[in-house]
Parts: structure tokens; sequence; C-alpha cells
């Protein structure tokens, strides 16, 4: 048992050098993985193990809504979609003070709900939004913080392609999981919008108002976002009123997404095309990190470090608060490390059967839908994170001129309202669960 544990930390430890050095998580999973279970059993058993565990892991029904709602993201980001969504928002917002990156926030928040990526929402929202920051004069660190941080909302609002990870991980209803979603994510967007109300104020000229808009603009910029609106109740309400299954839901919204990208941003075939091999690309790397993840458990439950870590958590006297206090602090320097997905498929299967063992007053149901939503919320805060901070990175290609350090100082009143939310939701599981508890009851 001793040498396994030796084994297993040693593996631990080198798979956070490898991540360190910038090896791909996936490969850097499947080379611990292996290696490790060779040492421990004969290569017989590996290769064994290895004969039916990619057929075991890919046939799951699930994973089919992945890629569904990655083409349907990546349609979104070639249809003009964010264009209508920050029109209309900046026609409503942007003539209070600050209120144009309100209307930024807005926008991504809805770009999120129909592309389920917080890194194509940072993208796509900041190629439209930063140019009106600009021309207003906003401040370079107030414009590029709110871009990378309203891109992290995509990453929460229904349909998340971490939170569909995270929920075949834990094995948990996926709908039930966008529903307890929702409530939060809207939090999400409050706050954002309460720190740049509060930011514009207290830095004086970071963020002066825009331009009032006619009555007439008003009215055509409202119209024109109303078929964003009617895509995500069919794909979203469908979900929630059980009319269909995820995956079924996201073909359907593939579908109007594609027809509104025809009809009213001339979608050509070279952007269908461009779509399916984005699709392609992120699905098989998320796959491929799906099944490092698999060969890594394997290896660390033959050397007994989940059970070790469950044993000496439930032994060390810690109350169930404490320990998942340092379950976020452990996901916020992982965040420092490594993009999002690659962590909740990494450390879920590590902490998951700790916090399990825990009594919150939760039912194991409940449980995993309140620990998902909060770890989730701190994986967002991995993208603004430095050193890595994926969406500062993607901001900063596209404003060249802003030093990055500049944005890290911009997101940071963002990262502030996330920790209040996290602990909102740490103090109130019933505000994360309250519309799971009505779609069951």
């Amino acid at each position: 048992m001793m040498d396994g544990m030796i084994l297993g930390v040693g593996g631990l430890l080198a798979l956070l050098f490898l991540i360190a050095v910038r090896v791909p998580i996936a490969y850097t999973m499947i080379l611990v993985g292996v290696v490790g279970t060779m040492i421990q059993a004969r290569p017989a058993i590996l290769l064994n193990q290895l004969k039916d565990l990619g057929y075991a892991q890919f046939s799951n029904y699930d994973l089919s809504v992945l890629p569904m709602f990655i083409l349907m993201g990546g349609l979104a980001a070639r249809t003009g979609l964010s264009r209508d969504l920050f029109r209309a928002a900046n026609a409503w917002l942007g003539g209070l003070r600050g209120g144009v990156a309100m209307a930024a926030l807005v926008g991504c928040a809805g770009f999120g709900a129909l592309s389920g990526s917080s890194t194509a929402t940072a993208s796509t929202m900041g190629q439209v939004a930063l140019p009106e920051l600009r021309r207003y004069r906003f401040s370079p660190q107030l414009a590029t913080g709110t871009i990378a941080a309203g891109g992290t909302l995509g990453i929460l609002i229904p349909p998340s392609v971490v939170l569909i990870v995270y929920a075949i991980i834990v094995e948990v209803n996926i709908v039930t999981m966008f529903a307890a979603a929702l409530i939060p994510g809207l939090i999400a967007v409050g706050f954002f919008m309460a720190t740049v109300w509060l930011y514009v104020r207290l830095v004086p000229g970071s963020g002066p108002p825009g331009e009032r808009v006619p009555r007439q603009e008003l009215i055509s910029a409202s119209l024109g976002v109303i078929p964003v609106v009617v895509i995500f109740a069919i794909v979203i309400g469908g979900i929630y009123a059980g009319i269909y299954n995820p995956t079924p839901a996201a073909a359907i919204g593939v579908v109007l997404v594609g027809l509104y990208g025809v009809v009213r941003a001339g979608l050509n075939w070279r952007q269908f095309v461009e779509a399916l091999l984005e699709t392609a690309r992120t699905t098989g790397m998320i796959y491929l990190i799906l099944f490092g993840a698999e060969l890594l458990k394997i290896f660390m439950a033959r050397a007994g470090v989940p059970q070790a870590a469950a044993e000496f958590l439930s032994t060390s006297g810690m109350g169930p608060y404490t320990v998942l206090v340092l379950v976020i602090v452990a996901f916020l320097i992982l965040g420092c490390l490594m993009d999002s997905l690659s962590m909740v498929i990494l450390a879920i299967p590590f902490f998951w059967p700790v916090i399990a063992d825990l009594d919150f007053g939760l039912g194991p149901n409940e449980l995993k839908i309140w620990f998902g939503i909060i770890i989730l919320i701190v994986v967002e805060l991995g993208l603004i994170t430095p050193p890595v901070g994926l969406n500062v990175f993607i901001i900063n290609h596209l404003a060249k001129d802003v030093p990055m350090r500049q944005t890290f100082a911009g997101v940071m009143p963002f990262f502030t309202s996330e920790l209040v939310r996290v602990a909102l939701l740490v103090a109130f599981p019933a505000v994360t669960l309250l519309l799971p508890r009505l779609l069951a009851g």
C-alpha cells in the first residue's frame, strides 16, 4: 500500500511538472497514466484495459451533445449574432454612465448562452464591443477588463460545454445542471454590471456615458435581437420544459442558428466548413482529454491516492466547509496553470469523492449540483487569473496597444465580485437549488 502511495504521489508531482512546462494536458495525463499503470502492473494488463477503454468512454450517448453545442457556437460566431446583441443592449444601456461597458456584459451573457464557450465569447464580443468602448474613450483598463471578465459568463450560462462535461463526470442529469446554472449566471451578470457602475464612480473619467439613441433606433435594435431570444427560448426553454433532451435540442439549435446565418448574415459554404472543422478539432481535443483522464484515474485508483485523501480529510477533524474552502483554493491555484476544461476533467475525479463523503445537509444529487456550480464559478476565475488567464490573452491579442498588466488590473474588480458570488452560493445553497427543486417538484 505504501509503495502504491509513493508511486501515486510521484505521479502527481510528474503531472504538475509536465503541466507547468506546458506539455498539453491530454498527453500529460495519458503519459502519467500509462507509465504509472505499467509500473504497478504488467504491460499486458494495461493493454487489456486499452482494448475496451476507448469504446466504453466514447459510446456514452451524453457525449454526443458536445459537438452539437460546439457547432452551434461556431455558427453563432459567424452569423453576426454578437453584433445584434450588443446593438440592442447598447441602445438600452449606452446612455448611462459606463453604459457601453454594461451593454458589452449583457452582450457577452447573451452570446455565451448560444456559444457555450468562454473563449469564443471573449474573442467574438471583443471584436464587436472594444471599438465602441474605445470610441467613447473608456479607460483601456476598464475596456479590456470588462470584455475579458464578460467572456467568463459563457462557462456557466447554459449551454456551457464545461457544465456538460462536469455533469457527465459526476453522473448528474445535464438538464438539472442547466437549471441550476441559470440563477447564478444571472446573478453574475448583475454583479458585473454593478461592478462597472461602482468602478466608473470611484475612478473619474474611466467610463463616460454614451449617446442616447433615438426612439426609432431603440425599436429597430430591439427587434433585431428577437431571433436570438427565440433561438434561446426554443433550445434552452424546450429543455427546461421537458420537450426534448439536450442532444436533440442542440441539433435544433444548430439548424436555427444556421438558418439565421443564411437569411440574416449571408452565411456561406466556406464559413460553414470552417465551423465544422473547428467543431471537429475542439471535440477531438475534449475526447482526448477525457480519455487521458480515465487512464490517470485508473492509475491513481490503483495507487490509492483518492481513497487516502478522502480518509485523511474525514479523520482530520476539519469541518465540511473548511474542506470545501481548501478545495476552492486548490482550484484557484490550478487555474493559474491550465484552462478551465482541463481543470474540470483532471481535478473533479479527485475532489468529488472527498466532498461526497462530507455532510453539508444535502442529498447526494443536490450536493453534486451545488458543488458543481460553485466549482464552475471558481473555474471561471481561472480564465482571468495570471499567469494563464486565457481570456486576458485573447483580449490582449485584440488590443495589442494595451499592456497586459493593465488588462489584469482591469479584471480584478470583477474577480472580487466573483468571490462575493461564491461566498453567497456557499452560504445559501437554496439559490442554486431553487430551479432544480421546482423542476423535480
